[in-house]
């Protein structure tokens, strides 16, 4: 039910806190009709980690006075956003480790809140700025969401200076190093950095290999990067990546959002003018990419929809 066509997305999870609370589900002509007089405290251990499934849990438990106990919640700096908003709206939530207590409210009230920063679109500027040989400074992030990807960056051969919690400085001009990575959920390294850091790797001296676990159709932009000259051997939920000397541009396809933003950096350091078509995908996760690169001195422009 929306996002991007990179694996299965099951929601049995979601459905599962649901009947322990009482619900009666039913699966009609493709649509979930859900029927609940009263919601009952649940105990329920998800069997895969999963962010919205999470959310979902502590949205409609957080109403429910009596104490509900989720266990292998998902821990993503977003999630504990949205735990964050709860609390101030009246409701009781104890986290430890991978577990949550909740205690709802009834009478949840209004709250003033200031929602974190994109980690991944920060992410993302730090790979353009290093893979450019660029120097640049990113403001109002949350350095320690950030931890897998700069431990990530570093590796590579990037130049990270800490300027306070919510700045840090980037620099490139090194040689790029090839990287193992395998994503994981947080804080483990993000699956939405996996493309972004696919195009440092086709441009590192040596071989890589990325290995993605969280989604199993995610390496679509491969195809795509190939065609700019990057070798890049895909098997199962592996892709080995041969750094090459340089990429070239090219009319290049989005196929979902970190895909699209991978084809733009690409493009940022290919040889010759890159074109990436479809970029609606792109605009669902980022504002104004191409104006921020922009200022940062990449030459890139967006161009106007061609009437058929």
């Amino acid at each position: 039910p929306g996002g991007c066509s990179i694996g299965v997305r099951s929601i049995d999870q979601h459905l599962k806190v649901f009947e322990r609370a009482g619900a009666h589900i039913e699966i009609k002509h493709g649509y979930i009709h859900l029927e609940l007089k009263e919601i009952k405290p649940v105990e329920y251990t998800f069997e895969v980690i999963t962010v919205t499934g999470t959310e979902n849990a502590l949205l409609f438990l957080s109403r429910l006075e009596k104490r509900s106990i989720l266990r292998n919640i998902a821990l993503e700096p977003e999630v504990m956003d949205l735990v964050e908003v709860l609390r101030k709206m009246g409701a009781e939530i104890e986290i430890e480790d991978r577990t949550a207590i909740i205690r709802g409210n009834p009478y949840l009230r209004g709250f003033s809140h200031r929602v974190i920063p994109d980690r991944i679109e920060a992410g993302t500027l730090m790979v353009a700025g290093f893979i450019t040989g660029g120097d640049i400074v990113l403001e109002d992030i949350r350095v320690e969401h950030l931890g897998s990807v700069m431990e990530k960056l570093r590796e590579a051969g990037a130049d990270l200076e800490i300027l306070s919690l919510d700045r840090v400085r980037v620099k490139g001009g090194k040689d790029i190093k090839p990287l193992s990575i395998s994503t994981m959920e947080y804080p483990g390294f993000p699956t939405d950095m996996q493309a972004q850091f696919m195009v440092l790797c086709c441009l590192a001296d040596g071989v890589s290999e990325i290995r993605e676990n969280i989604f199993e159709n995610r390496f679509q932009h491969v195809a795509e990067l190939q065609r700019m000259g990057a070798d890049i051997h895909v098997k199962d939920r592996i892709a080995i990546v041969r750094g090459v000397e340089r990429l070239y541009g090219a009319e290049v396809y989005s196929t979902d959002l970190r895909a699209s933003a991978s084809l733009v950096l690409a493009g940022l350091v290919a040889e010759g003018n890159t074109l990436v078509r479809d970029i609606y995908h792109l605009d669902r996760g980022y504002e104004r990419l191409e104006e921020k690169l922009k200022e940062l001195g990449a030459t890139i422009e967006r161009l106007p929809i061609k009437e058929s």
